[in-house]
């Protein structure tokens, strides 16, 4: 019996769930929205909310956890920097799920999460620089 067991496995093993749900944290801060299927995105906000929480606390050792929570180091400035500042008014709920229809393919439920208050145009961009290599560009010419 599973009485009182708390998440949805989606069918993955632990570490397949644990390594999913860093990814998606790491995009859903870098991109502030992505569209994933419903049943993850119910699952990503509570993970993603409690990252949030932990960076307006603030502190090494919240940082710490943090990183070890979501293995991304660019993503982890921005959180504990930007996202950090932008809801120290608010006690809750930095995150929404809006349902986005039906994928053709498989008829899975889709859904977008998104940040409230998002920053519309951090969809899509870069967090890093890009890095050039001269030795190519020497050799191309």
């Amino acid at each position: 019996m599973r009485h009182r067991v708390g998440h949805r496995k989606l069918q993955r093993t632990s570490a397949h769930r644990a390594a999913m749900f860093r990814n998606m944290a790491a995009a859903l801060i870098k991109h502030e929205q992505i569209t994933t299927t419903l049943a993850k995105a119910k699952e990503l906000r509570p993970y993603t909310e409690k990252l949030i929480t932990l960076a307006k606390k603030g502190g090494l050792s919240n940082r710490r956890l943090a990183h070890a929570r979501l293995l991304d180091d660019a993503q982890l400035v921005k959180l504990f920097d930007v996202l950090a500042e932008r809801y120290a008014g608010r006690s809750g709920g930095y995150c929404r799920v809006v349902k986005a229809g039906i994928r053709m393919s498989d008829a899975a439920q889709m859904a977008i999460i998104e940040f409230v208050d998002r920053d519309v145009s951090a969809k899509g961009q870069d967090s890093g620089p890009v890095m050039i290599d001269d030795e190519d560009d020497q050799l191309a010419a």
